[in-house]
């Protein structure tokens, strides 16, 4: 069993160090009402007290539902906040980019992109660091935005998996309601992150972890995990491995 207690320390202290080590006191997130930005918005105000700001970015396909729930924790948890309707920014880019009302997928991307664009906006203005809210599971699995809502100065829950990102939320005592909700990147009513990607976090994370620690793929099918999950697995680490990686320079 991990000390998910002595994991919380050392993301506060990982903010703090990164913080001082980058120049910046102070800090800008976005928060979604999701499990994965929640934990994030309480590190960061564990880490920077008045100094951390909540940017909610609803898009025109968000659900009612995620903003209010983001608005649930900022009030219980005294986190300040701005709330930056994506509207008329997507208006805009509807009336620019032909058949973009046609592909939820290609829409998300935009409205990724988008919210880095507010993000980084006000980190120029007021001189904050921006903060990731993208978990290992994500990136490993390449379940993000390029260049979207993988972009960042710093990402403490970057190395943590979605199982992990549940007892830490239970640590920092974010509420049952935010933890029951089916995990949801919120481009379209009803769309599930486990829906799309066929299985559950729980079987997936099972399988990067023992990739992780050496585990042939006959070992791994051994501890009962099925093949199409396991093939999913490796197809998509390997298809998405330039998500994670510095574009590739010449010379």
């Amino acid at each position: 069993m991990k000390d998910y207690v002595g994991i919380v320390e050392k993301l506060i202290d990982f903010l703090k160090r990164q913080s001082k080590k980058k120049g910046f006191q102070s800090a800008v997130f976005g928060l979604s009402g999701g499990i994965d930005s929640a934990v994030v918005a309480i590190l960061c105000q564990k880490a920077f007290f008045e100094h951390s700001h909540a940017l909610l970015m609803p898009s025109i396909q968000s659900s009612k539902q995620s903003l209010e729930d983001a608005l649930m924790l900022c009030k219980l948890f005294n986190i300040s906040y701005t709330i930056l309707p994506l509207e008329k920014m997507q208006q805009g880019f509807l009336v620019t980019l032909g058949g973009l009302s046609d592909n939820p997928l290609r829409m998300g991307n935009l409205c990724a992109r988008l919210r880095m664009i507010c993000l980084y906006d006000y980190a120029f203005t007021h001189h904050s660091l921006v903060i990731g809210t993208s978990n290992k599971s994500e990136r490993m699995l390449g379940y993000g935005t390029i260049f979207g809502d993988l972009a960042c100065g710093v990402n403490p829950i970057g190395n943590l998996y979605k199982t992990d990102i549940y007892e830490i939320a239970k640590v920092l005592e974010i509420p049952q309601k935010i933890l029951d909700k089916a995990p949801s990147a919120d481009l379209y009513e009803g769309q599930s992150d486990e829906k799309e990607l066929g299985f559950s976090y729980e079987v997936l994370d099972r399988i990067m972890i023992f990739l992780e620690s050496g585990y042939s793929q006959e070992e791994i099918l051994d501890e009962g995990l099925s093949k199409e999950a396991l093939e999913l697995v490796l197809n998509r680490m390997q298809a998405m491995e330039f998500k994670r990686k510095m574009p590739e320079l010449a010379l």
